[in-house]
């Protein structure tokens, strides 16, 4: 058992996470190749594994569309579309490996068909605790003059509390892959040089929709929202 009173992970499943991580990070990178076969013996001895555990991480691998198998090619590396970016752990290693300026203008035009919808959602749906969490965010956002840092946490904190609010199952669920990435994004914005406008009062345009219980408004704020992102950082 752990000191938290919780058993100890075992041995073997720590090996088998560190494997996955290790050749799904080698496959985003590109050191293995789209339709590369990978030879399973040379595998095993560069990530220092056993061809249990090796197996097993294909298994992982291929259940999030890194990686095929069929009796000709024996176990290779899919094609870039079919790798399943909703997927937060490969989102994660996509993340990692280094994205580009398309990659986030793909994300942008995901946002803005659903986050806008998702806010008139929460105009007309939110409870007294969705609009708590909406104002938490923004108290902490309006005290980041000199925390950066804290600043993208609050931006983050608030798009999550924003989903949520829909009250929608589905868009609640699209944090996991927008904030990961806004995330990233604000993160390379505000590490920059250069002044920024400070996001509280666009953001603040929002919660008093939301509060108010404006679906129309709600909606036109988070487009204008994303828009004016856009728009100061291409």
């Amino acid at each position: 058992m752990s000191r938290s009173g919780q058993p100890a992970p075992a041995a073997g499943s720590s090996v088998q996470h560190a494997a996955v991580e290790a050749l799904a990070k080698r496959i985003l990178k590109g050191i293995y190749g789209e339709g590369e076969s990978l030879v399973m013996p040379e595998l095993m001895a560069e990530l220092d594994v056993s061809q249990t555990v090796l197996r097993e991480t294909v298994k992982v691998l291929t259940t999030k569309g890194l990686l095929g198998t069929d009796q000709q090619r024996g176990t290779f590396v899919l094609p870039r579309a079919e790798w399943n970016l909703l997927d937060t752990d490969v989102l994660r290693w996509k993340l990692a490996a280094g994205v580009s300026s398309d990659f986030f203008a793909d994300v942008l035009e995901l946002r803005r068909s659903i986050e806008p919808a998702a806010a008139a959602l929460a105009a007309e749906r939110r409870t007294d605790e969705d609009l708590a969490a909406l104002d938490a965010a923004l108290t902490t956002m309006g005290a980041t003059a000199d925390d950066p840092e804290l600043l993208v946490r609050a931006d983050a904190d608030f798009h999550t509390a924003l989903l949520i609010a829909s009250n929608n199952r589905f868009y609640a669920q699209m944090h996991r892959v927008i904030v990961p990435v806004l995330v990233q994004r604000d993160r390379a914005v505000l590490g920059a040089d250069g002044a920024f406008e400070h996001p509280h009062a666009v953001h603040a345009t929002v919660r008093d929709a939301v509060r108010d219980r404006d679906v129309d408004g709600a909606y036109m704020a988070m487009l204008e929202l994303l828009d004016k992102s856009a728009r100061e950082h291409p």
